[in-house]
């Protein structure tokens, strides 16, 4: 079963003629295992798996950020970036499994923008 879903939305600035679309989107695909299991039985055993990824972008507030996950039994792998205040972004892969635990990686792209807030008298 694969659910795409993305919704834009309006923003409506308050006394401004231009008109900003916010963009979010979401993945979401599940992996079953066949066969049912008869109703109100739980199969604590079945072997998980799925994949799911969403994405926001939004020109109004600055906001824009994704992110990707897949699991596969005990194997969770993935990845998020989101953008700073500073200009730079954020991009942490991940990884989890029983043998090593959770991992993470995060690096940094861009330059910082050192921004000097204007004092009015």
């Amino acid at each position: 079963m694969a659910l795409v879903a993305a919704r834009p939305q309006e923003s409506h600035g308050h006394g401004h003629d231009s008109h900003h679309h916010a963009v979010s989107s979401q993945h979401i695909q599940r992996h079953d295992v066949p066969g049912k299991a008869p109703e109100g039985h739980h199969d604590y055993y079945a072997h998980p798996k799925y994949e799911f990824e969403y994405k926001v972008e939004d020109p109004h507030t600055g906001d824009k950020k994704s992110q990707h996950e897949s699991r596969d039994g005990d194997v969770v792998k993935g990845y998020y970036s989101l953008h700073e205040a500073d200009g730079t972004v954020r991009i942490v892969h991940y990884t989890a499994d029983k043998k090593t635990g959770f991992n993470a990686v995060v690096t940094h792209e861009g330059h910082a923008k050192h921004i000097v807030p204007s004092h009015h008298h």
